[in-house]
């Protein structure tokens, strides 16, 4: 009985691993074709704006992932016999919090991330134009390391966060799927 389980999970883990690089890449191009539309058609502080907010979506997204992890799925199972719309959508998140993490933190942070840094390229690449004079190598370091410390310090605080707060997080979460969910 084990050794079907195993054949079959390992089945199912294989099919998540395909549909998740196909998605990953799906995500990845649209998210650049976006984000450079958005990049071109605006001025340098707003383009500045939308790396930040590439930033912040990845550390969102990642907090989102480690709270699924952490959750306990028992108090959503008594918001589930309260009849709140939501909390099936929590507790589907928690079961799936394998898959659901990988989503999350891989999937979108790790977009997120190399978005970020081609962002910064492309605006250092548009800066060059208006400011000749300065040494774009010394302004990609200084933003490159700016991009890091927000990133990585942005996740250890909503990894911090979401470990505090994953009931919060999962049932906000929820609440968000279970606006798009079919009746």
């Amino acid at each position: 009985m084990k050794l079907k389980k195993n054949k079959a999970s390992t089945k199912d883990h294989k099919q998540w691993v395909v549909l998740i690089t196909f998605a990953a890449f799906l995500l990845s191009v649209f998210m650049s074709y976006f984000s450079k539309i958005l990049l071109d058609s605006t001025g340098r502080f707003i383009s500045f704006a939308i790396l930040i907010f590439i930033i912040f979506l990845g550390i969102f997204f990642d907090a989102i992932g480690v709270a699924v992890t952490v959750a306990d799925e028992r108090p959503f199972h008594s918001m589930a016999s309260a009849k709140v719309k939501s909390a099936s959508s929590s507790i589907f998140l928690i079961r799936n919090a394998s898959k659901v993490s990988n989503f999350c933190n891989d999937v979108i942070g790790d977009i997120c991330g190399i978005i970020s840094g081609t962002s910064a390229a492309y605006i250092i690449v548009k800066m060059q134009g208006d400011y000749p004079a300065i040494d774009m190598a010394i302004v990609s370091i200084i933003l490159s390391g700016l991009i890091a410390a927000l990133t990585i310090g942005g996740k250890a605080a909503g990894k911090e966060f979401a470990m505090n707060y994953p009931k919060e997080i999962v049932t906000a979460a929820g609440k968000i799927i279970s606006i798009f969910e079919k009746k």
